[in-house]
């Protein structure tokens, strides 16, 4: 039986969660302070520490670091609220496993015990793997079609140049597998990558995540903390939607990149920084910087040389080389083996416009590939979006990119029960991913 360390202050509630979880045959002990629950982890071992992320002594952050320190492999899952929700992303970046936002229902529960279990005994081997990969190993479809191979043309002329990069493409294009791309065939290949989303970080916290802080320059510093620039230190640092940042951390930015030094928040100490910057955007920066919300001066700073992604419907030579990669991707992932598509589905496939780009292809495979059931993917198991519509340019017309992701979110919760676990799976984002945009969308 496998045992859980739950660490909550709230006696009901453990106690609640405690009998639920021995219904399931978990072995649970009930700490309610990090003092106690570290000396219970000395004495005991425990398959997962469970905690809540406000405690008498402390946090749960404090606890996860604690426990790292030690050199102790538990996973550690938190529990939080949504209004703290930024607070259990830093928890993942110090390492935990995952979080569950209060109130959680019964089953979510469970699924996140069972993602910890199943992936904890080959989750350091396979981070090993993955980190082996990714420097041997570029996740990137080299297109037949015109606009593909002056894409891998453009990467690999400036890959081996140590100029700044700003790519642009619409949502779901692949410009992060491009910046990856670039970072891997450069000279900095066997150095950091650090990918950043700057339209997922506050700005309350923008200045503490790009350039670190010292313990206690603020109120929740509790330890020092490295930021990304020195994180990316003799490597790549990609900024992804960096159209989002306020002109506050444009300016941070644009001294960081012309000094090459860095100050973390509470240091009277600069750092010196080697690091190639690659950018990306959906928008246009030209427009934004007409209107004044994004600087001109750091504008030309990051497009040094710039790439455009092209779209998927402008890529249709390349469809079918993409949809078997996913489709290989696909089956290595959820143990299965199909082994093509019907001629119907790639008719539809090609007549699709794809609004979501390799994104949504991506997703439609990944799909297909569980629902199906036999050799080869048919009709009968794309979603409805892509066999509804005879026209596929009126669907491209008739919905925003917006609306046709909350279509594709809602078909796809209907389709594993609202399983969330399942659904973001197939969405090939993450969970914390899904509850943010059903939140956006209002979908209950």
């Amino acid at each position: 039986m496998k045992g859980i360390l739950l660490v909550e202050d709230d006696v009901s509630f453990s106690e609640m969660l405690k009998q639920f979880l021995k219904r399931h045959k978990y072995v649970v002990d009930v700490s309610y302070n990090i003092k106690n629950a570290l000396q219970q982890l000395e004495n005991k071992h425990y398959d997962l520490v469970f905690t809540d992320l406000r405690l008498p002594d402390g946090d749960g952050i404090t606890l996860l670091k604690q426990i790292k320190l030690s050199n102790n492999a538990v996973p550690v899952v938190l529990m939080t609220s949504y209004a703290e929700v930024s607070t259990a992303v830093e928890a993942m970046k110090q390492g935990a496993f995952d979080y569950i936002s209060k109130p959680f229902n019964p089953s979510e529960v469970l699924e996140v015990i069972s993602n910890v279990l199943e992936e904890k005994t080959n989750h350091t081997e396979n981070q090993h793997k993955k980190q082996e990969k990714s420097k041997s190993k570029i996740d990137f479809v080299k297109g037949i079609s015109n606009s593909s191979k002056v894409l891998d043309e453009y990467i690999c002329l400036v890959a081996p140049i140590n100029m700044s990069v700003l790519i642009t493409g619409e949502s779901g294009t692949g410009k992060e597998v491009v910046a990856k791309t670039i970072h891997l065939k450069s000279p900095r290949s066997n150095k950091p990558f650090i990918a950043v989303d700057c339209g997922a970080i506050p700005r309350e916290i923008a200045s503490s995540e790009f350039f670190g802080h010292k313990k206690g320059s603020f109120t929740g510093a509790n330890d020092d903390k490295i930021g990304h620039f020195e994180s990316a230190n003799g490597g790549t640092l990609f900024l992804d939607e960096v159209g989002n940042l306020t002109y506050e951390n444009q300016v941070q930015l644009l001294r960081a990149l012309q000094e090459r030094r860095i100050k973390p928040i509470g240091s009277s100490k600069e750092i010196e920084v080697d690091i190639r910057l690659i950018t990306a955007t959906n928008e246009d920066l030209l427009t934004a910087v007409e209107k004044g919300d994004f600087r001109e001066d750091l504008y030309h700073r990051l497009n040094e040389f710039s790439i455009k992604v092209p779209n998927l419907k402008d890529r249709t030579d390349d469809l079918i080389l993409y949809a078997d990669f996913f489709l290989n991707k696909a089956n290595k992932q959820l143990n299965k083996s199909v082994i093509g598509f019907s001629k119907e589905v790639l008719t539809i496939f090609q007549n699709y416009q794809w609004p979501g780009n390799l994104r949504e292809l991506s997703n439609v495979v990944k799909r297909a590939t569980l629902l199906t059931k036999s050799e080869i993917i048919d009709v009968d198991v794309l979603p409805s979006e892509l066999t509804k519509v005879k026209e596929s340019n009126i669907l491209s017309n008739k919905f925003s990119k917006k609306e046709n992701e909350k279509a594709l979110i809602i078909s796809v919760l209907k389709e594993v029960d609202n399983n969330k676990t399942q659904a973001s799976k197939l969405l090939n984002i993450t969970r914390k991913t899904l509850y943010n945009k059903m939140k956006e969308y209002n979908i209950n």
